[in-house]
Parts: structure tokens; sequence; C-alpha cells
């Protein structure tokens, strides 16, 4: 795909190792295209893991924090995160059950090697773990995301038109998935190089505005989505991260790698809150700034400006208690901010109570 970023204007950065396109001339035009009409993103830095064979369904189960069990139908997906022995977060992930002996598990770029070195040393006889590096993966996102994609999809297209939020669909070449990081509709459609490519280019031809990192990041963030390495990480549990709907503690009798170093937490109570942020004075919020609560310190962990509401907003860990706002330290002075409830927005429309309530 290099050549064809460079043909639409990309500027690259270096992210995990790769040369990815941070923008093609206007992050923030971008950011817009996505929320108005529809954007599309090279996401093949991220690897399929297909995970196979009889035992993939009770080996899944004690993997992930999340149960696999809940997806009843082929094609169905969930978002979990995988933990280490003490709780913590070794990576969020989505996986899709295709069918009782095959699903198949979409990674982080940064944590791939190690995410798969577990995987594979946790499998046991009879389940395979393959990274499908030979496959890519192009994000299509927006309120026009799903017609302009579908009729390039061949015999897929008609399967994935019909999917339901977090579903997919498997037919010839391609996997179709309804899912993605921004907020809106769309599809994440991984597929072989050569036919990715292809793709590309027919929705150029169809008016879809290639998208870069910084539109990525600026969605996410006002969509209340947690960034790996940011958000949370190998230093904190799931049920300090705004993630404890990704933990399924329904089965008693489940028992997943982490549960009982997250139960142990839950009981012990006091745990921190996971909040949105939005800026009341003048300044820009960003990773690692300090915040006081009247309960005490914490810090941001995502911040930056929202291009749809014209905002200052991030996500903060913040000690527990009722508090409803916060100072942020802003070149060592408070600057006063609003703790609310991500997403910021969804769906093309402001979800901050007060706020204008769409785009």
């Amino acid at each position: 795909m290099f050549a064809q970023h460079e043909a639409a204007g990309a500027k690259f950065v270096d992210f995990a190792g790769w040369d990815m396109p941070i923008h093609y001339g206007s992050q923030l035009e971008e950011h817009h295209a996505v929320r108005q009409g529809a954007g599309m993103f090279d996401v093949s830095h991220m690897t399929p893991v297909d995970v196979r064979g009889d035992g993939a369904t009770a080996w899944l189960r004690h993997l992930l924090a999340n149960d696999v069990a809940k997806l009843k139908t082929p094609g169905k997906a969930l978002y979990s995160c995988m933990l280490t022995e003490q709780g913590t977060v070794i990576d969020d992930l989505i996986c899709y059950r295709m069918r009782d002996d095959w699903y198949r598990i979409v990674v982080n770029a940064g944590t791939t090697a190690k995410d798969v070195a577990w995987m594979q040393q946790q499998a046991p006889a009879g389940v395979s773990v393959e990274p499908r590096h030979e496959l890519c993966i192009l994000a299509v996102q927006g309120p026009e995301a799903v017609a302009k994609a579908a009729p390039l999809l061949g015999e897929a297209g008609a399967a994935a038109a019909a999917l339901k939020p977090f579903n997919a669909a498997a037919a010839g070449d391609w996997f179709v998935g309804r899912t993605g990081y921004t907020g809106e509709d769309g599809f994440e459609i991984i597929g072989p190089a050569q036919a990715i490519q292809i793709l590309w280019d027919g929705l150029l031809q169809a008016g879809v505005r290639p998208c870069g990192l910084g539109a990525r990041d600026t969605l996410r963030l006002e969509a209340g989505m947690n960034l790996y390495g940011q958000d949370m990480d190998e230093t904190v549990t799931p049920l300090a991260s705004g993630l404890s709907w990704t933990v399924s503690f329904d089965d008693a009798e489940r028992d997943f790698i982490g549960r009982a170093a997250l139960q142990a937490q839950r009981d012990a109570g006091d745990l921190p809150r996971f909040v949105g942020v939005l800026l009341e004075g003048r300044g820009v919020l960003r990773a690692h700034m300090a915040v006081q609560t009247a309960h005490g310190e914490g810090e941001l962990t995502s911040g930056g400006f929202s291009p749809t509401m014209a905002r200052s907003i991030g996500l903060a860990r913040i000690p527990a208690g009722d508090a409803d706002t916060m100072d942020v330290i802003i070149r060592g002075k408070p600057v006063p901010a609003r703790i609310v409830n991500p997403p910021f927005v969804r769906l093309g429309k402001v979800r901050v109570p007060g706020l204008d309530a769409t785009t």
C-alpha cells in the first residue's frame, strides 16, 4: 500500500516500527470526512490471528476476560482484554467466532509479537494460533461507508451490507466486520494485499477520503475508546480503565486468566474512576497531565482537541468518589474541567449534556 499512500499525498511517521500516514494534507478535514461522509484507514499494521481446533472455544474462554460463549451465531464478535495472571492488560482485541473450531482475533500492531507468543505459549494441544501477516486490513468508516464500500466487495457485498454491528461475514477472499474505532458506522475489511489495493482505488473513485493516524486518534478519543499503551497497559487492570463491561464474571465456573486478581481488586473496593474530561478553561489536554479532584490526584491518560465539538477533551484515571469537576494542571497552573461520561460523540451526535446535539 505504500505507493498508494504516497500517491495520495501521505505524510509518514514511525508507528510501532511501521511507516504510517499521519495525514494526507489535513487531519481536520479527514476527521470531518469520517463524521459526515466516509473515510478509509489502512490498518494493515494490525494483525489478524486465526485460532483453530476443536478445543478453540473452551481455550478462548480461559484466555480472554470476556466470554466467547456469548457468541451464539457465526460471525458474531466481542471486544475483550487479554490479561496477565495479575489481571493487567496484555492487549485489547476483537474476537470473531466464525465456527466452533475457528475464531479470528485482531490484535494491535505494537503488541503483535508478545500477543502471539503469549497465545502460543498458552494454547493446548489441538489448538493452533496462526498470525496472518500476509493479510491487509482496510477500515472504511462514516455514515456513507457501507453504501460506498459494499458494492466493491463482490460476492461478499450483499452479506456485508446486511451485517449488524459487531458481526462479520467471510466470502471468497474477503472477511468483513461491521466494526470500527471511530464511533461511526462502517466496515473493517480483511483481505489479500492485491485485493485491498484494488479496493483502495475503487473507494478513492467513490469519493472515500484517505485518513491517517491523526484523525484516527481524534475520532477514537471523541468516541471514548481506549488506546493501548496510553489508557491501559500491563500496569493496570481493565477494572481501572473503564473496561469493567468487557470482563464477564457471569459463569462462576469459568476460570479465565487474571480472574482471581480482578475479583480481589473488585472485592477490595475503592477502584479508581475512569472518566471523560471536558476542559472548561483555555488550553489543550494531553496525556500524562496531572489532575486534581476533591478526592485526590489523578492523571490524564489521553487528551487532545475535539474537531467535532471544538473543545479540548480527554480521558483520565482519578480517585474513587463522587466528584463532577477537576482541575487539570497545564503549564503549572490549575485549569477547570468538567467530568463527563464518554463517549463525547457517537454516530455524528454530540453526547455531552449542554452541548450541541449534532455535528
